[in-house]
């Protein structure tokens, strides 16, 4: 059985964490990872326009890379795009990222927990729902951080990120109420586990600190065993796994050797030539 082929796609680095653990769980398939850097950060854009602008880039991918799965490794995009993409792409499989917030509620014990994200996750009526469904029971603080993401870049790239600004974006995440405080905290954006021992070492108390990336993995790895029958037969062009980036601008030193770090050579940086919106 020819090796599957998956496509991890961000509006930038933080898919890497989701990439990690999926390449741990399925250690023999090929890897493209795409990093949406033309349009980072995501969270800026109205919805309208970032549902055109993803589902163009995908059309550029799944044509040049023909993967067996996709993973839309960003909460920002899953929460509004995810349907789009399926109605797109009806053959292809995808496996999204939403905010964990049914673990935390079962795990808490004080039954007050945070969800860090985005403030357009925050916006987004599915995470609010997703808290309807499976939180009703607890104190739920959403947080939306404005400037964590970038953060999570600049660390990437080498940058040295003072902990009074990573102390600060965090700081509405615990509370207090009476002898009970927060004890749960989703992260609900994937760039920011990339500063998950920051967030530890920064923190007033002990909490967990909930990553989705290991659930994805365990989706994708059942999605592929589904799928099993239909991964196509010819033999693989790609031979390694691939990072690429849609601004084509190369990586400098530092995330070069990060993305090595992570398994991920050659860089492709050539731009990825995507159809424009046009306005009526």
């Amino acid at each position: 059985m020819p090796a599957p082929r998956i496509l991890v796609f961000d509006s930038g680095l933080g898919g890497l964490t989701v990439f990690r653990e999926i390449a741990r769980a399925a250690p023999a398939a090929d890897f493209v990872y795409c990093a949406d850097d033309a349009a980072f950060p995501y969270g800026a854009w109205p919805a309208e326009d970032l549902v055109w602008r993803v589902v163009a880039v995908f059309r550029r991918l799944v044509a040049d890379i023909a993967p067996d799965v996709a993973v839309v490794a960003c909460n920002t995009a899953s929460t509004l795009v995810l349907p789009h993409l399926r109605a797109a792409f009806p053959k292809l499989p995808f496996v999204g990222t939403v905010p964990a917030v049914k673990p935390a509620a079962e795990r808490s014990r004080s039954k007050m927990i945070s969800v860090l994200a985005t403030p357009g996750t925050v916006a987004r009526d599915y995470t609010r729902d997703l808290i309807a469904s499976f939180a009703a029971h607890c104190a739920v603080e959403l947080v939306g951080s404005q400037h964590l993401a970038r953060l999570a870049e600049d660390f990437m790239h080498g940058a040295a990120v003072p902990d009074a600004e990573i102390a600060r974006e965090i700081a509405p995440c615990f509370v207090r109420d009476g002898d009970a405080r927060t004890d749960e905290i989703v992260l609900a954006c994937t760039h920011y586990p990339l500063l998950l021992a920051q967030f530890e070492r920064l923190a007033p108390w002990p909490v967990e600190w909930i990553d989705p990336a290991p659930a994805i993995a365990r989706r994708v790895v059942q999605v592929l065993a589904d799928r099993n029958s239909a991964v196509r037969d010819e033999v693989r062009s790609l031979s390694t796994h691939r990072a690429l980036f849609t601004s084509g601008r190369a990586p400098d030193a530092a995330l070069s050797r990060m993305l090595l770090t992570f398994g991920l050579a050659p860089v492709e940086c050539a731009p990825i030539p995507v159809e424009q919106k046009t306005v009526a």
